[in-house]
């Protein structure tokens, strides 16, 4: 299976900072036997995220999971719920909800984050918090389920199909 990661961070963008939390998912993903095949950083843009992301899902190659990373906090200029919610077809509440429990139970701030999660066409989207800390942490909470949730929506035979 195949996996992207995008990184939405203005920061990271203009070069003033590292990759971490992309660089964090990437490596889970490769883990988790996801072959990494795209990656990408955009800065913190309603319009270029959902292009981005859109353009991952809608690709004769899709890959069959997108990690987003960044942009979904308070802060003004995060936008990347919005951006996403925006492209989907139907939405992953429970794979939102999970990673906001977990965060809850750190810490209170957990509840501060709107992560939005989804499906379009046949690939699954999870978006992260920009923290690599949170990144790994959550990616820990959605990795058990990412195999089972990909081969439904690809209709490959599970113990349900």
């Amino acid at each position: 299976m195949r996996a992207a990661v995008l990184t939405v961070s203005d920061g990271v963008f203009h070069g003033a900072r590292e990759d971490g939390s992309g660089d964090l998912l990437a490596e889970r993903a490769a883990a988790a036997g996801f072959q990494v095949a795209e990656r990408a950083v955009v800065p913190d843009e309603a319009a270029e995220i959902a292009a981005r992301v859109a353009g991952w899902c809608d690709a004769d190659d899709a890959v069959e999971l997108v990690l987003v990373t960044g942009g979904t906090g308070f802060a003004p200029r995060d936008v990347t719920p919005e951006a996403l919610r925006g492209i989907y077809e139907r939405p992953t509440p429970g794979i939102d909800e999970a990673m906001r429990a977990f965060s809850m139970r750190a810490k209170p701030h957990g509840m501060l984050s709107r992560g939005a999660s989804g499906i379009r066409g046949r690939t699954l989207v999870v978006s992260f918090p920009g923290s690599p800390r949170a990144c790994d942490e959550l990616f820990g909470v959605v990795e058990p389920v990412l195999e089972h949730a990909i081969r439904l929506l690809r209709s490959d035979p599970t113990e349900h199909l």
